[in-house]
């Protein structure tokens, strides 16, 4: 499955019009329009009618466009969902996902307003999200999963330690159900500001661990989401060097061959077709941005 390029995905909230305009012009790889958590009681009606008329002006070249709804248990969710189903959004965000019934209703809604090709996106905040993760990324329309990490933490009773040490179960098993779903994972917010080493940290670990990308909260951490979860020159180098040293040992007859004095096998042609496959995403959306 081609997997889409997600180094950066920054929140924006709906109720803010001048930051949703100058998101046109950020290097975010994708943008979601929050309706939950940046919106306060009073100001979801009309911050519902503001991103309604963002999208209608749209202007965001090649960023992908999602909009994080409030859930249907709330007074806000079905109008949300309704709403959106006009709007031509491709993609809606869904908070505490738990359940196969929270994702089957939202759809049925969907398919009931006409949209029945709208993907979707699972938040995994609670204990209880985690528990039936693998049963969640595998819903029909589900494309991603993103971690909220903050609201986790706060459920499981754990600190927030620069390891994420008492994360470190749940962020497993949900990039393996990913994984075995061969859908998209991004990694939780860093609320700290001012703390780029930090940021910096935290993207490095959450690459290693196995994320596509990084949700943000503020555009001066996009660049580190970009560079980490990016590929440098040496990467794509070697990465094309792995190719050729396959190709020269195919034509001989060879089932596997040597680059540097290691072995070369299926599994590193395929990381390394990948890896280039999204290199050229990557340029594709800069040069449309």
């Amino acid at each position: 499955m081609n997997s889409p390029v997600l180094r950066s995905v920054l929140y924006m909230p709906a109720s803010n019009q001048r930051a949703m305009d100058k998101a046109r012009s950020l290097p975010a790889d994708a943008i979601i329009f929050d309706l939950e958590d940046a919106v306060s009681p009073d100001a979801k009606e009309s911050a519902r009618e503001k991103v309604l008329a963002q999208l209608a002006v749209g202007g965001y070249g090649a960023r992908q466009l999602i909009v994080r709804a409030n859930a249907l248990s709330t007074p806000w969710g079905e109008a949300d969902i309704r709403a959106l189903a006009k709007s031509g959004i491709a993609t809606i965000c869904l908070p505490k996902i738990e359940t196969l019934e929270q994702l089957a209703l939202v759809h049925a809604l969907l398919v009931e307003c006409g949209r029945a090709d709208v993907r979707l996106w699972a938040m995994i905040e609670t204990p209880l999200g985690v528990s039936n993760v693998d049963h969640l990324a595998q819903f029909d329309t589900l494309t991603a999963l993103v971690m909220g990490t903050t609201d986790l933490a706060a459920e499981l009773r754990v600190p927030h330690r620069p390891d994420r040490l008492g994360l470190q179960y749940s962020l497993g098993r949900c990039i393996l159900a990913a994984r075995r779903s061969g859908i998209t994972i991004v990694d939780g917010v860093h609320l700290e500001l001012d703390d780029p080493d930090g940021l910096n940290a935290i993207c490095e670990q959450g690459r290693a661990l196995g994320f596509d990308g990084k949700t943000l909260i503020h555009p001066k951490q996009i660049d580190s989401a970009n560079r980490t979860y990016g590929y440098s020159d040496e990467e794509l180098e070697h990465a094309r060097k792995i190719l050729q040293a396959w190709d020269s040992a195919q034509a001989q007859g060879k089932g596997v061959a040597v680059l540097d004095g290691k072995l070369v096998e299926v599994m590193h042609v395929d990381e390394a077709t990948r890896m280039l496959k999204q290199a050229q995403r990557l340029l594709e959306l800069e040069s449309t941005s």
